[in-house]
């Protein structure tokens, strides 16, 4: 038995809503249903009430929700007494974040929070989106480094959890260029010649904003996908290596465009903009966290 189960399930008797229960759990709606079956076979009782609408709790249901509450409540009090006990001394932080984000922007923010703050003693923890979000929600971070665009917004409680904008970035496609110094790969490629993609999983934040930018355009670009991964330098690499058209981070290249080692694979018309975003937990209210967040709020301000 895991203890996400058991909190898949207490969001399940609170939302009444497999669908809206998998969302705010950040998981797939099949993948919700397997979890709720397995705790059910663990148990050995069916807790859920499938055939009325909305589903209501069985009365084992009701009956493991009591103990299941109790039993999660003195596991995070415990767990916040101990992660104190054990918090880096002096100023310190635990930041979740993309692995894109935590190779190309935290080093420079974070020597800037040290130019401003003195020595902030930080761990930071590279992830995927999905894992960050149940840092953060499982108390396991201080801040989360997130990408967001408002038609692909990460579902977090906004009355408990807050968001300042630290940064802007654009998703553009990208190649290497020829001897002209023109994109060896140019959108949008032909049917009879469609241009090796190299893309990000399905899954991937990348990967849906792809999916986002692509599906609203009338005419879409010919690719033919040749490589995968959910990892932004991975696929930098491989563009580099002239193996196709990629779209990335511009922080992520700008090195590589201003020498002329990539160049932009399209017009603008083929971008993304994207908000980098920080978020925290509104409970934590450590007078470091408080005078950090007041910082970042005016640095986001003039930002744009």
């Amino acid at each position: 038995m895991e203890i996400k189960w058991i909190e898949d399930f207490i969001a399940l008797a609170q939302y009444q809503s497999f669908s809206r229960a998998a969302e705010f759990r950040n998981v797939t709606q099949s993948g919700f249903s397997r979890r709720i079956q397995s705790l059910e076979q663990w148990v050995g009782a069916e807790l859920i009430d499938r055939s009325s609408f909305p589903p209501v709790l069985t009365a084992a249901g009701q009956l493991f929700r009591e103990a299941a509450e109790s039993v999660l409540e003195r596991l995070f009090d415990t767990r916040a007494i101990i992660r104190t006990e054990q918090r880096i001394a002096g100023k310190s932080l635990q930041i979740a974040a993309g692995h894109t984000i935590a190779l190309n922007f935290l080093p420079g923010w974070l020597k800037a929070l040290s130019a401003h703050f003195g020595e902030v003693r930080t761990r930071v923890m590279p992830t995927n989106v999905h894992d960050s979000i149940l840092m953060l929600v499982n108390g396991n971070c201080e801040l989360m480094f997130a990408y967001h665009h408002p038609e692909l917004p990460l579902h977090l409680d906004p009355a408990r959890y807050e968001h300042v904008t630290v940064g802007i970035d654009t998703l553009m496609p990208a190649s290497r260029p020829n001897q002209r110094s023109a994109p060896a790969f140019r959108l949008p490629g032909t049917k009879k010649q469609p241009l090796p993609l190299i893309s990000y999983t399905d899954t991937s934040y990348f990967g849906r904003c792809l999916a986002l930018l692509l599906g609203r355009s009338a005419d879409a670009p010919a690719l033919r996908l040749h490589f995968e991964s959910d990892m932004a330098e991975v696929l930098k690499r491989l563009v580099l290596e002239g193996e196709g058209v990629a779209w990335l981070p511009r922080s992520t290249i700008a090195t590589e465009l201003a020498a002329g080692e990539l160049v932009p694979a399209g017009p603008a018309v083929w971008n993304l903009q994207v908000e980098l975003r920080v978020y925290r937990d509104s409970s934590n209210r450590s007078d470091f966290m408080e005078t950090l967040w007041q910082h970042l709020r005016a640095g986001s301000a003039t930002l744009g």
